[in-house]
């Protein structure tokens, strides 16, 4: 895979974060989410890649642009066929309030590497290099929080657990606590965490909890690139949950089962993200007269090579990153779209 596919991935990730950064502390989530959907589609017409959204809005009656089984890139004879994850903005309520840690992020890889994870709720545990092969979903998290002790050469007090901060995890705290291992709870944002573990500037060791199972494919083709490890459960409310997850990942298939990394994510991924709003990981968008600056990380499994940019865009040779720019393209790429459905009817 060319590895400079990689690069002008990152591009994408800026257009989106730099679209929702206007949007911040607007307290309007949805049109923070939608400005990032918007540019990050039309960013996508430039990359030389045949792709299918495969982790994406949702499906295609619940989300207009950037849905589940929607192709993107520039579609060209010879463009390598390529699945995508996406989240244009990882943190809507986060940007839209004007808290730290949104971000625009993607993951690629040839097509069949990534699990076709159904929107639902998915339990994780993940840990950086140092805890690959040590976790075990199956066992407690105080099992897990021993091992990953034993294997980083600490004691609990000296570990450091990241989860959401929801209702739904009162149990797994008081278990966590009991070990005298510190906790880190965060409003939103479990792909940033699930990073953050393999990062020794955050101070943070395992992430554990429920969280959405896109989020889960998005990590995991994070975590592969730097070494980590995950493991995962889809956890289901209803039986119409059940029929979804059946209906996207075959009929045929184990919807119950312990996922490993692999099974998540797996062969040459490549991941991009950039900050919408300054975190432990990223530094959100700074905009100043005529520009913006953008601060990014990007990823390839193959290489192991990490790359953070910062980068300065001048609105004038980018006019596409303005609000002005945007809405054309977006409208000319709408009135593309409709040219064509209207030329092959009457071929029909």
């Amino acid at each position: 895979m060319d590895r400079n596919l990689a690069l002008e991935l990152v591009r994408v990730t800026e257009a989106a974060a730099i679209a929702s950064a206007r949007t911040m502390g607007q307290g309007d989530a949805h049109h923070s989410d939608h400005q990032a959907v918007s540019a990050m589609r039309a960013a996508f017409d430039a990359i030389p890649i045949d792709g299918t959204v495969v982790i994406g809005e949702g499906e295609r009656d619940e989300a207009p642009m950037l849905y589940i089984g929607e192709e993107v890139g520039r579609q060209g004879e010879n463009d390598p066929k390529m699945d995508i994850a996406l989240d244009p903005l990882e943190g809507t309520d986060l940007c839209a309030c004007g808290r730290p840690g949104a971000i625009a992020v993607i993951a690629m890889a040839p097509h069949g590497n990534m699990l076709l994870a159904p929107d639902i709720y998915m339990d994780k545990i993940a840990v950086g290099p140092a805890g690959r092969g040590v976790i075990d979903i199956d066992k407690t998290p105080s099992e897990n929080l021993k091992a990953l002790a034993e294997a980083k050469g600490v004691m609990l007090e000296e570990l450091t657990a990241i989860m959401l901060d929801r209702s739904r995890h009162e149990e797994l705290m008081k278990e966590v606590r009991e070990t005298g291992t510190r906790i880190r709870l965060i409003p939103d944002g479990d792909v940033h965490a699930a990073i953050a573990t393999c990062q020794e500037d955050t101070g943070i060791d395992i992430l554990f909890g429920i969280g959405g199972a896109p989020e889960g494919v998005l990590a995991a083709a994070a975590l592969q690139c730097v070494g980590g490890d995950m493991q995962a459960r889809l956890i289901f409310r209803n039986e119409q949950e059940m029929e979804r997850a059946r209906k996207v990942m075959g009929e045929d298939s184990d919807i119950h089962r312990k996922l490993t990394i692999d099974d998540l994510a797996h062969g040459e991924l490549m991941f991009a993200a950039t900050g919408v709003t300054t975190g432990e990981m990223l530094k959100g968008v700074r905009f100043y007269s005529g520009g913006a600056e953008t601060h990014s990380i990007v990823m390839r499994s193959k290489s192991g090579t990490i790359r953070t940019i910062e980068a300065q865009h001048h609105f004038e040779r980018k006019p596409h990153y303005t609000p002005e720019g945007l809405h054309e393209k977006m409208a000319e790429k709408e009135k593309n779209v409709t040219l064509g459905e209207s030329v092959a009817a009457k071929l029909e």
